[in-house]
């Protein structure tokens, strides 16, 4: 089982523990990536987890051109 797998699953079981104790999938969501961002910052200068959360920023709406995208 490779790394986003194993994420996926746990998260998945994750946000029905969460459901299933009347807590909002979104307040889950925030504790997760307060989680993650902590780990990040264990293993990575803080300038380089910035960098990765503005790239993952950038790029939420699937619809969005990418700026080296040409028409």
């Amino acid at each position: 089982m490779g790394a986003r797998q194993i994420a996926e699953t746990h998260f998945r079981a994750a946000l029905a523990e969460a459901m299933a104790s009347d807590i909002a999938p979104e307040l889950l969501a925030r504790y997760m990536l307060s989680c993650v961002i902590a780990e990040y910052v264990r293993h990575r200068p803080p300038v380089d987890v910035r960098a990765e959360l503005v790239a993952a920023a950038d790029n939420l709406d699937p619809d969005a051109d990418y700026v080296f995208m040409r028409p």
